[in-house]
């Protein structure tokens, strides 16, 4: 059996993309496999597009420890370009079925070929109990946080995925190998959690650095750069607009106030496709 793929990233957050007809039942068992950077293709999730009875396009997203994620940002911009180039040839303006909801996609191309792409990320969930965190709280917001020792305040936040954010001095020297996997796995967390440090430079302007749930340190995570614009604008520290600076590049976050919805704007790029033989 031979797989088609495309390798693509957003922001250097990359993924194996699959077109399917169905999920596999063997997917959480794959992802392990092609996700490997050393024993198969190499990249930080999984993504299957698949039909959608609900929107234009599903997709279904495995990290490379096999567990699968709700959403995620990067990964939808990629599925959208996909389906606008390789399967759908002319629709500028979707709606991307994931495990967190539908999500509408706007594309902006040139010449045929996707430039940027918007997507509507929807409301996020600030109740400390759905996003899930242990706090019964309304808005979990600059809560003291023990890890052996170190205290540390985070905001929590769900854009359908759960997000830790924690103001740091200085986030790209922020040891965040030592201090991610630790948080991650924090009781305080039921699910686990994402975990973005964030430095505020300025209310338009935020250094972020992101430990994933199920992959380590990426260098851009788009659900984290929509949580860390909330964050910062419930702490006080920001405004609802703002552009996040990743280790990839930088995102276009605006949480509209009209609608509560937040918008991501940013690239998707392909790599190369290739053949996977079992």
């Amino acid at each position: 059996m031979t797989w088609t793929f495309a390798k693509m990233h957003g922001l250097g957050n990359d993924f194996v993309v699959v077109s399917r007809s169905a999920l596999p039942e063997d997917a959480s068992e794959r992802a392990r496999t092609i996700c490997h950077r050393h024993f198969g293709v190499g990249a930080d999730g999984l993504v299957f597009v698949l039909p959608s009875k609900k929107g234009d396009v599903a997709m279904r997203i495995f990290n490379p420890d096999g567990t699968e994620a709700e959403q995620c940002g990067n990964a939808v911009r990629c599925v959208a370009r996909y389906f606008f180039e390789r399967i759908a040839g002319d629709q500028r303006e979707l709606t991307v079925e994931t495990r967190a909801g539908l999500q509408r996609v706007r594309l902006e191309t040139s010449g045929g070929q996707v430039v940027a792409v918007e997507v509507d990320m929807g409301r996020p969930i600030l109740q400390g109990r759905k996003i899930p965190t242990a706090i019964d709280r309304e808005k979990v917001v600059e809560e003291l946080l023990e890890v052996e020792g170190t205290l540390f305040r985070f905001t929590a936040v769900s854009m359908g995925n759960p997000h830790a954010v924690i103001p740091v001095e200085d986030a790209p020297s922020f040891p965040v190998e030592e201090w991610g996997p630790r948080l991650e796995v924090h009781p305080v967390f039921p699910q686990k959690t994402n975990v973005e440090f964030i430095t505020v430079r300025s209310p338009r302007e935020i250094e972020m650095r992101v430990w994933e749930r199920g992959v380590g340190q990426t260098l851009a995570c788009g659900s984290g750069a929509c949580a860390a614009v909330v964050a910062s604008a419930l702490a006080g520290k920001g405004e609802r607009e703002a552009t996040v600076r990743l280790l990839g590049g930088d995102l276009h976050i605006r949480w509209d106030e009209a609608t509560d919805h937040v918008f991501m704007t940013g690239p998707a790029e392909w790599v190369f496709e290739g053949k996977w033989f079992e």
